[in-house]
């Protein structure tokens, strides 16, 4: 993949004013349980001030879980999550549990290792 395609796309990214989750294929140097069956990782591309501050804070990237079940609607908020999911994690942010702010699912996009870009959503 060409450094010049690199940097406009992480351009494009930066300007993005939604959240948008990018699917990579191949993936390198990443732990073998964060990588999908199908040899992908989805990296989510924060926006929200609270998300951007707590993953500077910790220095490295953050491992999550998606908010629903698979083939199960996305949750609206957080009081919509299925009990399953929140009962499984290992840490759980206390910071706006309570928001009944509606919140959209994020803007998809799979990243091949030729440099091609889809947008799924």
């Amino acid at each position: 993949m060409s450094p010049k395609f690199l940097h406009k796309f992480w351009n494009f990214l930066q300007r993005a004013e939604s959240p948008t989750t990018v699917i990579y294929q191949n993936p390198k140097n990443l732990a073998s349980n964060v990588i999908a069956q199908d040899n992908s990782v989805a990296i989510r591309i924060v926006k929200d001030d609270f998300c951007q501050r707590l993953i500077a804070e910790f220095g490295k990237p953050i491992v999550s879980t998606s908010a629903n079940i698979s083939g199960e609607s996305t949750p609206a908020h957080f009081g919509q999550i299925d009990p399953r999911i929140v009962n499984q994690m290992d840490f759980v942010v206390k910071y706006r549990q309570h928001d009944r702010q509606i919140a959209s699912p994020s803007r998809l996009i799979r990243f091949s290792s030729e440099g091609k870009v889809e947008i799924l959503r």
